[in-house]
């Protein structure tokens, strides 16, 4: 299972949120490159940026940040938050993004997501499948779908889709546990996905257990920058994998 630690940006600054509430805000670095150069010192190869401005303004805003993790580490970066447009897609990728996730575009947009799909090919796009109360959560989760999750990820599965990452939003950011059995359920119903849990990683015990339910890759945010989870336990656990 690949360790994939989270940097959030909010005025080029690494922030986190709690269950996507901007009012929530706590700046951890002012310097979102530090940051991304000690997670690559630690041996991590993966990175999940999210631009939160992007997602609230709709379109790309933090590309600068993108571009100085993506020129000056050598860590493989999925880029999402606010990514509206093929304009968009191509000032990430430009940027250095190894992959983008797109969540809100797929189901506003379906035809735009699609053609990203089919032009750049499922190794590079990531469908961003985020929930509450198993509804599908859009528009940096200020506004919520009528679409379901589990049959919004099977659609997009038929359609060539083979990375997710699916959040469950009252997890996001509070520390207690992820949504194991919302995880479970997801990968049993669900052939060939790669599903990147993300959303309320608490203690290092969890990442064997959502290994072994099956999840790809698993996102860890807070527990970093709060001290619950090592950057030498990551280490350890990616050396000895």
């Amino acid at each position: 299972m690949r360790i994939i630690p989270a940097i959030d940006i909010i005025d080029g600054k690494c922030v986190r949120l709690s269950k996507g509430d901007y009012n929530t805000k706590k700046i951890y670095n002012e310097h979102p490159l530090e940051v991304a150069k000690e997670f690559e010192a630690h041996g991590i190869e993966h990175l999940h940026l999210v631009d939160l401005d992007g997602a609230k303004s709709k379109h790309i805003v933090n590309y600068k940040v993108l571009e100085a993790i993506a020129s000056k580490t050598s860590l493989k970066v999925d880029f999402g938050g606010g990514l509206k447009s093929d304009e968009d897609l191509k000032i990430a990728f430009e940027s250095g993004a190894n992959q983008i996730t797109g969540g809100s575009i797929a189901v506003k947009e379906p035809e735009i997501f699609e053609n990203w799909i089919n032009t750049y090919g499922n190794d590079k796009i990531i469908l961003g499948a985020d929930a509450d109360k198993e509804k599908v959560a859009i528009s940096g989760w200020q506004e919520e779908s009528e679409e379901k999750l589990v049959p919004f990820i099977a659609k997009y599965l038929q359609k060539g889709i083979e990375y997710v990452i699916c959040t469950d939003i009252s997890k996001d950011g509070m520390l207690e546990g992820p949504s194991f059995d919302l995880y479970k359920r997801i990968i049993e119903n669900s052939e060939k996905i790669k599903l990147i849990a993300s959303g309320g990683i608490s203690t290092f015990d969890e990442l064997p257990k959502l290994a072994e339910i099956g999840c790809e890759g698993t996102i860890i945010g807070k527990a970093i920058y709060e001290g619950r989870i090592s950057l030498k336990q990551l280490e350890n656990y990616i050396l000895n994998k």
